[in-house]
């Protein structure tokens, strides 16, 4: 199964990705625009 979870609309906005109850790959956003509390989703 695969589930993609979105935290949006708050500040630190992040997704990731979970393969069989495995995490494959998460990501904030702040870690692309360098601005910390990054709500630009």
């Amino acid at each position: 199964m695969r589930i993609v979870g979105i935290s949006a609309y708050y500040h630190d906005s992040a997704a990731a990705l979970v393969v069989d109850g495995r995490v494959v790959a998460a990501a904030q956003e702040e870690r692309f625009s360098r601005r910390k509390h990054d709500a630009s989703f």
